[in-house]
């Protein structure tokens, strides 16, 4: 094999299992773990060597993977960078590695007096993650916060992308499902821009090429992260992200932080094992949470995994629960709610089943 950059880090790679929120999954190939920005560019060759699909994780709090052994390439990030703080206009520009704990970020915002991101409070995962997700909760979408993506994909190059916010201060919008089409399709407004030669250049986005939905998001057509690894698919890689806040009291944002936090641990099984919310909401007016318990799903079980008392939304696993038993109680879930309300409720967990 080729020699690794210093930043890029090539290993055995533990059983998702152990990677995995809903401590799930079987054993990929090997692991990269990427140290920063340096050597990125070697990252699909390295891929191809050793034999695997590429396969992008953060902190694993959103997955859901198949047993045995799995013909996967972890794609993996690790840093000791902090969020650094600049002045911008009216705004504060925070810059976070994607590598960074969610956690983390909130709180160095909050001990920096900066206000926005509160209602992330209490979601697990990586910044990376939660971009890739477009992470939500009590009326925040960590989407409308951001100004700039540093990423990296074959096709791409390393690039730094401002989002459409940046360039007009419209609301993201999603022009096409995240699965279920060509996701290299080319974008109109950029597709002379792919292809060898487009490295370091910086692209002003509008929502075109930048889509952020609920609970998804696209680069240039092309999906962040891995929701189902596949052949000949390499995923966009976010390196750094680049937020605007705004200037607040410390004890305010710290005070409502708690309070978020309280909240979710009094409605939701935060503490289990589990991947979060397995389905989207349908409609604003129809969670998913409530349509499953109105299905009778709520507490339903199956070889070690059930369908949490608390919150029917969350898949837990008790102990020596399978992604068998889990993927039979999610095609279940589906059905019987179908039945029940007429809704067809689309997963918002990934699933990376069936390489």
């Amino acid at each position: 094999m080729k020699h690794a950059p210093h930043a890029l880090r090539i290993g055995d790679a533990p059983p998702l299992s152990e990677l995995t929120g809903i401590r799930l999954g079987g054993k990929p190939v090997a692991e990269i773990v990427l140290q920063g920005k340096a050597g990125v560019e070697k990252l699909p060759d390295l891929v191809a060597e050793l034999g695997g699909l590429p396969a992008v994780i953060g902190k694993g709090s959103n997955i859901i993977a198949a047993d045995g052994d799995l013909p996967l390439v972890l794609i993996r990030q690790e840093t000791r960078e902090k969020a650094s703080f600049a002045r911008h206009g009216a705004e504060v520009r925070v810059t976070a590695p994607a590598g960074l704990p969610l956690p983390v970020l909130l709180n160095a915002a909050a001990a920096a007096g900066l206000g926005g991101l509160e209602g992330l409070a209490g979601i697990p995962g990586s910044v990376g993650g939660a971009v890739a997700m477009n992470a939500g909760s009590f009326g925040t979408e960590i989407g409308s916060l951001l100004r700039s993506l540093t990423v990296f994909s074959p096709r791409l190059g390393l690039r730094e992308i401002r989002t459409g916010a940046e360039q007009s201060g419209d609301s993201f919008k999603c022009l096409g499902p995240l699965i279920g089409e060509d996701v290299f399709r080319p974008c109109p407004e950029h597709s002379g821009e792919r292809g060898k030669g487009g490295e370091g250049r910086t692209l002003p986005v509008g929502s075109a090429a930048t889509e952020f939905s609920y609970r998804r998001a696209r680069c240039l057509g092309l999906p962040f992260g891995s929701p189902a690894p596949a052949a000949g698919d390499f995923p966009v890689l976010l390196l750094e992200a680049v937020f605007a806040l705004s200037e607040s009291e410390k004890d305010t944002v710290r005070g409502r932080m708690r309070a978020f936090s309280a909240e979710k641990r009094l409605r939701q099984p935060i503490s289990a094992a589990s991947a979060g919310c397995v389905f989207k909401n349908p409609a604003p007016d129809a969670p998913a949470g409530r349509l499953l318990e109105e299905a009778g799903m709520k507490g339903r079980a199956l070889g070690g995994m059930r369908f949490s008392s608390l919150h029917a939304g969350f898949l837990v696993n008790e102990g020596g629960g399978s992604c068998a038993a889990a993927l039979e109680l999610i095609d279940t879930a589906v059905e019987a709610v179908r039945r029940h309300s007429g809704f067809i409720l689309e997963k918002e967990v990934c699933l990376w089943v069936g390489h």
